[in-house]
C-alpha cells in the first residue's frame, strides 16, 4: 500500500528502523525494536512540514522526523488535507448505499447526506456500494449472500475489527474469494475497524 513505508524515524535523540503507516487520522510507527511504537493522532500534532525527503512532525513529546524520501511531500499533503471517509470508500452523491449490519451512527449520518440510500437486498446496479459489518467470524457467512447481489461494477465493502485474532484480513479475503469475488482495496474505516473492498472479476460481469 502507498501509505505504508519502511523507514527511519528520529525521536527524542534516538533513531529507529521500522514501518510507518499513514492512517485516516493518525500516523503509526512500529519499530523493529518491539519496545518502541509511536501513535500520533493528527489532532495532537503541532507543526507538520516536509523538506529534503523528511517529514518533520511536532508532537507533545517532541519532534519526530520520518525519513520518507519522495513520499514526504505526499504524506504532508494527506495530513494537511485528509480525505473524508466517504471519499476513501469511493462514495459520492450519486452512490446508492446498502448497509448490512448495525453500523455506527456517525457513518449512517454521513450516508444520509447522499441523494440515494437503499434498504433491502438488491441495490441498483449503477454506482452502488454494499457495506457489510463483520464483527465476528460467523458474520463472514453473509459475504456469500451479499455477493449474489453484485452485478457489473457494484462493490462490496466488508468492514471488520482491527487487531483481532479471531477475524483477520486473511479470513475476510478468503470469504470473499470463496464467494467468487476479487479483493482490490483496503482502507481504514475508523480507529477500530478496517474496510476491504470486493468486486466481481471482470470476466464475471
Amino acid at each position: 500500500m502507498g501509505n505504508k513505508v519502511h523507514c527511519t524515524v528520529r525521536f527524542q535523540k534516538q533513531t529507529f528502523q521500522g514501518q510507518a503507516l499513514l492512517e485516516t487520522s493518525e500516523i503509526v510507527f512500529r519499530a523493529t525494536d518491539p519496545s518502541f511504537r509511536l501513535r500520533l493522532p493528527f489532532s495532537t500534532l503541532g507543526s507538520v512540514r516536509a523538506s529534503a525527503g523528511e517529514l518533520r512532525v511536532d508532537t507533545p513529546e517532541g519532534q519526530a522526523v520520518f525519513e520518507l524520501g519522495a513520499k514526504a511531500e505526499k504524506w504532508l499533503e494527506k495530513i494537511l488535507h485528509p480525505k473524508t471517509r466517504l471519499e476513501k470508500l469511493g462514495v459520492n452523491a450519486r452512490t446508492t448505499a446498502l448497509l448490512l449490519g448495525d453500523f455506527p451512527d456517525d457513518f449512517k449520518h454521513e450516508l444520509s447526506k447522499l441523494e440515494k440510500s437503499a434498504d433491502g437486498d438488491k441495490p441498483p446496479a449503477a454506482n452502488a456500494s454494499i457495506f457489510l459489518l463483520a464483527n465476528a467470524p460467523a458474520d463472514l457467512r453473509a459475504v456469500a449472500k451479499a455477493a449474489k447481489n453484485l452485478v457489473k461494477a457494484v462493490s462490496l465493502w466488508v468492514v471488520y475489527p482491527k487487531g483481532q485474532k479471531d477475524i483477520t484480513e486473511v479470513a475476510v479475503i478468503t470469504a470473499g474469494r470463496k464467494a467468487g469475488l476479487k479483493d482490490i482495496k483496503v482502507v481504514s474505516f475508523s480507529a477500530t475497524h478496517t474496510a476491504l473492498k470486493f468486486v466481481l472479476p471482470v470476466s464475471a460481469r
